[in-house]
């Protein structure tokens, strides 16, 4: 079980390195971040796993958004800045570590005393899982409240002079309308 996680979460980063639009790539890697919170949670790991899950998955990612939403998103067109063989060992050298680490060490004993994952998230990590929601909530406000387009109210001259020209435009379609001559009709 837990290589299929480690498996899908090397997928997940790799097609966060694949995507197109830096959007997708930040979800992407949202994904392999709760998949690794998962892994880290199967490994007997749970502090780590809320924290990978909530600054990860949630914080991490509403910053990417954040960032990617207020500066734009431009198409890169030109070489890419890492060597295609640097970026394939340095993947090869991660999955080696991963699968090493994955495997379980001979005399190594869960840590007695962890409870579960709920117990762990609302019972002693609960402030900081709070607080991390706040933080969260804050964030995608802000950033409703930046991408917001706020119109200013006009001020009265500049109202008046706008309901003018509308009536003035509304006027110039009536005479068109009255100039045009009904089509007569031709009986088959």
């Amino acid at each position: 079980m837990l290589m299929v996680l480690l498996l899908v979460s090397l997928a997940f980063a790799a097609q966060a390195l694949r995507a197109r639009r830096l959007l997708y790539s930040a979800l992407w890697l949202a994904g392999a971040s709760a998949v690794l919170a998962t892994a880290f949670y199967q490994l007997g790991a749970p502090m780590v796993a809320v924290i990978e899950l909530s600054v990860g998955a949630g914080l991490v990612t509403v910053l990417f958004v954040f960032a990617i939403n207020v500066a734009g998103e431009e198409n890169l067109a030109g070489p890419s800045v890492v060597p295609a063989w640097i970026g394939g060992t340095a993947v090869l050298v991660a999955m080696v570590l991963i699968g090493a680490l994955a495997l379980p060490m001979p005399g190594a004993a869960a840590a007695a005393g962890e409870g579960t994952f709920a117990e762990t998230l609302w019972q002693a990590r609960g402030l900081d899982v709070l607080v991390q929601i706040v933080l969260i909530f804050a964030g995608v406000l802000g950033l409703l409240g930046l991408l917001a387009e706020a119109s200013a109210p006009l001020d009265q001259p500049a109202a008046h002079e706008m309901a003018a020209e509308r009536q003035r435009q509304l006027q110039a379609l009536e005479r068109t309308a009255a100039d045009v001559k009904p089509r007569e009709e031709v009986h088959v």
